[in-house]
């Protein structure tokens, strides 16, 4: 729940409902009513798939031992 969240991340309520909104809109993040309260669950093939990109395309320059490799095995 949003509220258990914002407990174990010490922010304020408006702060997180900001950041969890942009989580759900770029799908890395989904929300489910529940009553007054929203229940958040991570889209792990979405987070996979930012990893991926990510690596690829901003660990590929000089140092590619900057980042480790993307482990797809979690989900």
């Amino acid at each position: 729940m949003a509220g258990d969240i914002a407990e174990a991340l010490a922010v304020p309520n408006a702060t997180l409902s900001f950041h969890l909104k942009e989580l759900v809109h770029a799908g890395l993040i989904q929300g489910e009513s529940m009553g007054r309260n929203v229940c958040y669950r991570a889209n792990y093939a979405a987070m996979n798939d930012l990893m991926a990109y990510l690596t690829h395309n901003c660990c590929a320059g000089s140092r590619s031992d900057a980042c480790p490799p993307v482990d797809n095995t979690c989900c």
